[in-house]
């Protein structure tokens, strides 16, 4: 498919994406030969070459906010490999993961690409700059027009956003700037005088009012529910958010860039927000939920759509707020499963653009995966970025199968070979900052006043701890149900054990009756619990739903005789790693489920199948009474791999891996997904168009019987409908004959036809063929069918189609893999022979191979290419899942995308063009949907 747009006015391009700004010289730093790492002091403190961030703290490092390499696997030596498989060879298993992305790192010096990673990488021509894209900023934003913004640290997270604070530290070799959403902004209203605080209000030591409660934080300054409906509308000018960007930048390190998501602009700058939680909802009740093995209920998708289209113009004002920084050579990281689109996004402004993404939640297996109505978009905007990172191996393995099985994509467990590139994958299981966990939980003075209050109030009990968020991924029922069967079949532990549960408010927006379902459920268990084996002077659970204060938080962990985690689906648990760090002098064990993608990291730890009840209830017993020398033993193994695999590490190791992925294999050869967005603004604004479409495998699939290839009911009324418009010359350019395309297309006079490559031309409004080739001499023609009659003879299932100016062998129906055997040496063959003589070519086709004249040819995009026409008038489009470099500019995956976006031209928009049709009129009126 090839189309060209000549545009009235003149459209402003981003200075980032001007040709003449993506090459850059290499930028000046370290040789390689200068620099010797024996004195370098990253390279001290952790083993297999590491980083040591060992100094490093967020209470010293930039921005107060609140991994793993083994063994590298050698790669194939002496030169870089031609491809992923020749990268592979040789390897099984979790071997493969990293083959790829290691490959040819012999030669390069670790400790170099610590310090200096632009020396270490001179061909990348770096810029030293990294940009993080996350969904919010790290802070929750109150506004009161005219005056200061308020800025609280945002819950949750803590572990990407000590990431984003190492990035931005003196610490990290790298220059750093966050993009991030807003968040929901609420209005500020000014404290009361003599207002008390959080802390002050903890309701930790408290007793419940009776039995079944738990005590709800008091906390004048925490709001809880949905916004009054004062909120739902606010205007914010231009100055007012000029003044937030200033604050991030002055006030708080780094540099952020807030990403602004509005519903209107008035002339006078004014920005209004309506139904601000609506940017959440595509990617927390669909993504989140389904990534998590679990479905919502069918509806009439309208809301969906809608929701969709948000998520679309989200991930596109992302694209819009990093182009403004970029400069070339900037490295891009995206985080987490509400930017998926985005890799793919800034892929279309940018096609040789540094991209690495990584996901935090798990990816499911294909088959969950596949209920995705919008399955097709998200892996595609996934394989936008260089290499993708996930938190375990098993996630990785399911995103390449599902592309594989979804796309069609080949695939190994070190990567997708997509559009002409690879994409790898890997896995990064992420850390904490354990300095900083340290000073928190062992140098505070208020921590040890919590110690002291609970030892006092809970003596001579065993202390159970669970930490979860409420909402029903994280296996708090099952924890509960599991608890109560360890009562009842262990009455020697009545009385003698406490489980204090706390499940701080999710971040997740999910649908109101889930919610209070999960909530009713955790109520009830809590009630039978305590109603069966509690006393009046003695409750064995202790709930309090509620964010703890941090002293608190951390004295339970370190007061701890146990940890238990029992998590349904999850991708990485900092619990149970902060749990760790604060066991270092008690060394009480750890349950975790094995759900948890930070089970694979803790080996020594209990691991648990939460589903299995009995098996938890016994597995608490079981910890519980451990010898000290066992429970020493244990924790020594798990403390240490806490400390050794930091968030600081992990930040460095992704980076490295990034850069050497992007170093052994060439990146300059990506062909993005089609910008519908583009393509249908530059549409509108043209006064001619010009449509080329190919018949098979771009408006029809590719079938075995190629006479069962007929174009759908939807097809010819799409095209019809195209070039209805006398704006539009469309034609279709087909290897087919004139019979075919006369009795299939024939009916639309508006259509012109080219048989046979462009030997047969038939002008739209008109009804007679062109002959372009009958002074050709076709004497080779008889040699050519009896070499392939030959071949015809050796290939089961082949067969030969004659056509007037052309012959074509057709092996659909054969074994694929004889077949391509066949097709090898009957090209080989012909072109020492034939082609010798003859004023002729022999061409490899989709499982075909045909021969015709040299000057017969369809190869519209080295035309597009070499053409006067602005780049970015011309969409030149290839078709398939195709792993092979092309010459055109963009990719749809299969005919029915090719479709989809031509009914988008025709303002027949359907649910996967509703994110584009969005970000052009502003809304999704219910006519589009």
């Amino acid at each position: 498919m090839a189309t060209h747009a000549e545009r009235s006015p003149d459209v402003p391009t981003n200075p980032a994406t001007d040709e003449a700004n993506t090459s850059i010289p290499v930028t000046p730093g370290i040789e390689p030969s200068d620099y010797d790492g024996s004195n370098d002091p990253f390279s001290a403190a952790f083993d297999n070459q590491q980083p040591s961030m060992s100094g490093w703290s967020s209470a010293t490092a930039g921005p107060q906010w609140n991994s793993n390499i083994g063994n590298p696997a050698d790669g194939p030596k002496g030169r870089r490999p031609s491809s992923p498989y020749e990268a592979a060879n040789g390897a099984s298993g979790e071997e493969l993961l990293r083959r790829l992305s290691l490959a040819g790192q012999r030669d390069q010096r670790p400790q170099l690409a610590d310090v200096d990673p632009r020396a270490a990488h001179p061909a990348l021509n770096l810029s030293g700059h990294v940009i993080s894209a996350t969904f919010t900023v790290p802070y929750k934003i109150g506004y009161r027009p005219g005056a200061d913004w308020e800025m609280h640290p945002r819950q949750g997270t803590s572990a990407l956003y000590d990431s984003l604070s190492y990035l931005a530290s003196a610490e990290s070799p790298w220059n750093h700037t966050l993009i991030g959403w807003t968040g929901e902004i609420e209005r500020s209203v000014p404290k009361a005088p003599g207002a008390v605080s959080g802390a002050a209000n903890s309701s930790l030591h408290a007793h419940p009012i009776n039995q079944y409660s738990a005590p709800i934080p008091t906390d004048a300054t925490h709001q809880h529910g949905e916004p009054s409906s004062d909120l739902n509308e606010m205007k914010i000018p231009a100055s007012d958010r000029s003044r937030l960007e200033k604050q991030l930048e002055r006030d708080h390190g780094g540099r952020v860039y807030p990403v602004w998501l509005s519903d209107t602009v008035d002339d006078n700058d004014v920005m209004t927000l309506r139904d601000q939680h609506r940017w959440r909802r595509y990617g927390e009740h669909e993504l989140f939920t389904l990534f998590h093995y679990k479905t919502n209920e069918p509806n009439d998708g309208r809301t969906l759509r809608k929701a969709w289209a948000d998520y679309y113009r989200m991930n596109r004002a992302f694209a819009d707020a990093i182009m403004n920084v970029y400069k070339p050579g900037d490295v891009i990281i995206v985080h987490d499963y509400q930017l998926l689109l985005l890799p793919s996004l800034l892929r279309q402004r940018i096609s040789t653009i540094y991209v690495g993404s990584f996901l935090h939640i798990p990816f499911p297996s294909s088959e969950y995966y596949r209920c995705l109505t919008r399955r097709k978009e998200i892996l595609e905007g996934m394989l936008g970025a260089n290499m993708l990172g996930f938190q375990a191996y098993s996630y990785s393995r399911h995103f390449a199968s599902c592309c594989t099985r979804i796309l069609g994509f080949q695939s190994t467990s070190a990567g997708v070979d997509a559009y002409g590139t690879h994409v790898a994958t890997d896995v990064f299981p992420i850390g904490i900052n354990a300095e900083a966990t340290i000073q928190s939980a062992f140098h505070s003075p208020g921590v040890e006043r919590c110690i002291a209050a609970l030892r006092e109030r809970y003596h001579g009990k065993k202390i159970i701890v669970g930490r979860d968020r409420l909402d029903s991924v994280r296996g708090v029922a099952q924890k509960l149900q599991a608890y109560e069967i360890f009562l009842e079949r262990h009455p020697e532990w009545r009385d003698k054990v406490v489980l204090i549960q706390v499940t701080s408010p999710t971040s997740i927006e999910e649908e109101d009756d889930k919610a209070d379902k999960t909530a009713n459920k955790i109520s009830d268990l809590v009630a039978r619990i305590n109603g069966a084996y509690g006393s009046l002077s003695f409750t064995p659970v202790q709930h309090y739903p509620q964010y703890l204060d941090k002293d608190e938080y951390f004295a339970l962990l370190r007061i701890a005789d146990l940890g238990l985690i029992t998590s349904v689906r999850d991708g990485m648990n900092t619990t149970a790693l902060e749990y760790v760090i604060s066991q270092r002098d008690k060394h009480s064990p750890l349950i975790i489920s094995e759900f948890s993608g930070t089970a694979g990291s803790l080996g020594s730890a209990i691991h648990i199948n939460p589903w299995d009840l009995s098996g938890t209830a016994d597995a608490i017993d079981t910890a519980l009474t451990l010898s000290e020398e066992e429970k020493e033993e244990d924790h020594a193994h798990l403390y240490r791999h806490v400390r050794r695999n930091t968030v600081q590490a992990w930040t460095s190791n992704y980076l490295k891996r990034l850069l050497t992925n992007l170093s052994s294999f060439d990146q300059s050869s990506a062909t993005p997904a089609l910008d519908r967005t583009k393509l249908l603004t530059q549409y509108r604004a043209s006064k001619r168009r010009l449509f080329m479409f190919d018949y098979d495998g771009t408006l029809t699939p590719i079938v075995k019987d190629p006479q069962a290839a007929i174009p759908s009911d939807r097809v010819l009324r799409t095209l019809k409908t195209l070039a209805s418009d006398p704006n539009n010359s469309v034609w279709i350019i087909s290897g087919r004959d004139q019979n075919f395309l006369n009795e299939w297309m024939g009916h639309i006079p508006a259509l012109g036809l080219s048989a046979e490559h462009g030997s047969f031309m038939r002008h739209p409004h008109s009804t007679t063929w062109l002959n372009l080739t009958e002074t050709m001499d076709m004497s080779w023609q008889s040699q050519v069918l009896a070499t392939f009659e030959y071949y015809t003879s050796k290939t089961p299932g082949a067969f030969i189609e004659r056509k007037k100016i052309a012959l074509t062998w057709h092996f659909r129906q054969s074994d694929q893999e004889h077949a391509v055997q066949m097709a090898r040496e009957c090209q080989k063959h012909l072109e020492t022979t034939v082609g010798k003589v003859y004023d002729v070519e022999v061409m490899n086709g989709k499982a075909n191979l045909e021969v015709r004249p040299k000057f017969v040819n369809k190869d519209m995009f080295r035309a597009l290419n070499v053409s006067r026409l602005p780049a970015e008038h011309v969409f030149a489009v290839t078709v398939g899942a195709s792993s092979k470099q092309t010459l055109a500019k963009w990719h749809l995956l299969e005919p029915s995308d090719v479709i989809s976006a031509v009914a988008l031209l025709n303002g027949q928009s359907d649910a996967g063009n509703a994110g584009a049709v969005a970000v052009i009129d502003g809304n999704v009126p219910d006519s589009r949907l």
